[in-house]
């Protein structure tokens, strides 16, 4: 477990001073795919060791006070070198987004990114109400529909800003655009610490042919 290293739902923390930083990782683990939390290992994955009792307390106070809505944990205790390592495992939520208060007192909605966590951008946000939304979407593959679409096809890995400059969208209607794209599975977006880049799913392109 410990060898895995820090990944898309495994984080590392040596020890908890605030437990706002906790509730980073929870909150991402829960609106992305689940993971756990390892306390009382460093980021090289030696063993440190906590007090359980006291970390403990830090979690539920991260995952009630500073988690919104709350999040459901469990926790398993781990002697490793006769050192004493807190496992914290979080589930997938259905009820996204989850959101951690940050050290300015700000909600913020994070996300699991490889072995980070990230502050979900907005676009994320719109496919998540989108998806929710009992309306559902409609989309008449129009012109221009159809436009985005053969210019995501033939330029793979867009941003957003590159999307609507060479759509010659304004940047708010090529994004309302792509979120109705990404809703019904025709365009997959690859989120990372340094933007967004969208693209044609493959299996739509299969389906054309």
């Amino acid at each position: 477990m410990i060898a895995e290293g820090e990944h898309q739902r495994q984080d590392f923390k040596y020890c908890i001073k605030d437990s706002r930083k906790i509730a980073r990782s929870m909150v991402a683990f829960a609106n992305t795919d689940g993971g756990r939390l390892l306390l009382g290992i460093r980021d090289n994955g030696s063993v440190a060791g906590v007090q359980s009792d006291e970390e403990y307390y830090m979690a539920e106070a991260a995952a009630r006070l500073y988690s919104k809505p709350p999040i459901n944990f469990q926790t398993i205790q781990w002697m490793i070198d006769g050192k004493s390592v807190l496992e914290i495992v979080v589930q997938k939520r259905e009820d996204i987004p989850h959101l951690a208060q940050n050290e300015d007192g700000k909600w913020l909605v994070y996300i699991r990114k490889d072995d980070q966590n990230i502050v979900a951008p907005s676009i994320l946000m719109k496919v998540w109400e989108q998806q929710k939304s009992p309306q559902g979407v409609h989309i008449r593959f129009s012109d221009e529909e159809k436009r985005p679409l053969s210019l995501i096809a033939s330029n793979q890995n867009l941003t957003l800003n590159q999307f609507a400059i060479r759509a010659k969208l304004p940047r708010w209607k090529g994004e309302k655009i792509l979120v109705k794209l990404i809703v019904i599975g025709v365009v997959g977006m690859e989120i990372s610490v340094t933007g967004i880049r969208f693209y044609l799913r493959d299996d739509f392109e299969g389906g054309k042919s």
